[in-house]
């Protein structure tokens, strides 16, 4: 989604944002992302460009920040809406200098922390995930036995 205010942007600088070490000019939004955001977000505004919409306002307004320092794959918006998103450079944009921008893959929406408590420690919830999924799958081969 590109910002819709910028107009003839071929003769001009493209736009972006940066976010972290990225230069964002483009969201995109997949069909997993969607689902999601229907499920655990909002039922009301649930198309591609009204979430990319929502995301590119968050972004120029600097809403949306890592969840973890270092790593750069889970994102905040307002303390609160936890996503997981993938960098991708794109192969046309490039800014004034000539270094690439990327696309911002929205992958998943994991929901808001406010909702969901687990979200708050992603990596003891993942954990416990995945001892649950594990011991599911022990119990079920113990069946098959």
């Amino acid at each position: 989604m590109k910002d819709k205010t910028t107009r003839r942007w071929n003769t001009y600088e493209s736009f972006f944002i940066d976010l972290g070490d990225k230069k964002v000019a483009d969201i995109v939004i997949t069909n997993h992302a969607q689902s999601r955001w229907l499920d655990r977000i909002e039922s009301q505004r649930t198309g591609f460009e009204d979430i990319a919409g929502y995301l590119w306002e968050c972004l120029k307004q600097g809403r949306i920040e890592p969840y973890y320092r270092k790593e750069e794959d889970v994102y905040l918006i307002d303390n609160d809406l936890v996503f997981v998103a993938e960098f991708a450079e794109s192969p046309t944009a490039t800014d004034i200098i000539g270094n690439p921008l990327h696309k911002m893959i929205v992958v998943t929406f994991l929901g808001r922390m406010s909702e969901t408590i687990e979200l708050r420690d992603l990596k003891s919830y993942y954990s416990w995930l995945r001892h649950s999924r594990r011991m599911t799958l022990v119990k079920s081969s113990r069946k098959h036995r």
